[in-house]
């Protein structure tokens, strides 16, 4: 979803990293008949004039849109605030303190769940730490850029232009604040749409929700309670949670695949604007088995594909997944296991898996 990291974090599962994966759609000609041929041309110029102007202020409301989207991308990063916000999916809802703070040595974040098991994330520039008490577990793996726990677009909004709609809807009030409502819809039924609410003073989002082909909303973020702040201490980001005795993960840093000698596996079929960003090789927590995982992105949708050995092929149950707006669909091939998983349609992450294939 838009909150490109928020919730797909170990709260849930995540695009970033395979042990914690499920792992739309002529003018007619006029004739004057006797009339003369001067109020003709007038009715005519009157007609072209008005679809000028039509044409000219759909363009205007396109670009307030993507101007409001570049916007809160920026408040986004540059604000320190502390909110409160409800997740809501099918299955369930989540409430979560989210605190973020910028300083001179860049963005941290904290992320607190409110209901249900204690979880805490903290993330920085270096690292990334999540706490389970349940488990009692930490897991550490090493920050990458634009992994924030924040709310922003991961492509600069010209990018995604030739595969979105946008348009300012209407306006509202969320948490006491009043917005823009910004609709994104795709161009076609690979991807899914979204309407955001975006603070008219400050930019901040204050709602988002994740808008499936037949208008149904999958998924939603909505803040109760959100203070723009000057400043945020730092005791604000450290743990709650006692975590003394817990059993410690240290996730290595994957291992880069960018070259072309390096890419072993890879979908031969992804909608129109898809393009790999990222081939990587990393290893599972509960283990020291190596999987593929290979990013697939228009700039605002994702899917990851995970491809990984399997000793018990026959335990292996193929086929499609779900969970909430999530989408992934798993099969065999040659021994291997391949998983397309994101926030798209089912046929989506369907037709990638099937078309995922080896070059070596």
């Amino acid at each position: 979803m838009l909150l490109y990291f928020s919730i797909n974090t170990p709260f849930r599962k995540t695009r970033a990293s395979p042990e914690r994966k499920i792992s739309n759609f002529e003018i007619g000609s006029i004739n004057p008949g006797p009339v003369s041929t001067s109020l003709f041309l007038f009715v005519s110029m009157l007609l072209a004039a008005t679809m000028e102007y039509t044409r000219a202020a759909e363009t205007d409301g396109e670009s307030q849109a993507r101007q409001l989207i570049n916007l809160m991308t920026h408040a986004t990063r540059s604000l320190n605030y502390d909110g409160i916000f409800i997740y809501r999916q099918d299955r369930g809802m989540d409430t979560m303190r989210l605190i973020h703070k910028v300083s001179t040595n860049g963005e941290s974040e904290r992320l607190v769940s409110l209901t249900g098991q204690p979880r805490e994330v903290i993330r920085n520039n270096q690292s990334v730490t999540c706490i389970f008490p349940k488990n009692r577990a930490i897991m550490v793996e090493k920050s990458r850029n634009h992994e924030l726990i924040s709310s922003q677009l991961p492509e600069p909004i010209d990018k995604i232009a030739d595969h979105y709609n946008f348009s300012v809807v209407q306006e509202d009030r969320v948490a006491g604040r009043e917005a823009w409502i910004v609709a994104i819809k795709p161009e076609d039924n690979y991807r899914y749409g979204y309407q955001l609410w975006i603070d008219k003073d400050n930019h901040l989002l204050l709602k988002s929700d994740l808008i499936d082909n037949a208008g149904k909303t999958l998924e939603q973020i909505l803040f109760t309670k959100l203070d723009v702040m000057d400043a945020i201490p730092d005791e604000w980001l450290k743990p709650s949670i006692q975590s003394s005795g817990y059993k410690r993960y240290q996730l290595a840093a994957p291992e880069p695949g960018t070259s072309e000698k390096s890419i072993q596996w890879q979908a031969k079929w992804m909608p129109n604007g898809f393009k790999m960003r990222n081939y990587e090789k990393q290893a599972m927590v509960e283990g020291k088995q190596m999987v593929d995982h290979i990013v697939y992105t228009d700039g605002l949708a994702m899917v990851s594909v995970f491809v990984e050995k399997t000793d018990k092929p026959s335990q292996f149950k193929p086929g499609p997944m779900n969970n909430g707006a999530l989408n992934a669909y798993a099969r065999m091939a040659n021994g291997y296991r391949v998983t397309a998983v994101g926030e798209v349609p089912q046929g989506t992450v369907q037709r990638m898996a099937i078309s995922v294939v080896t070059g070596q």
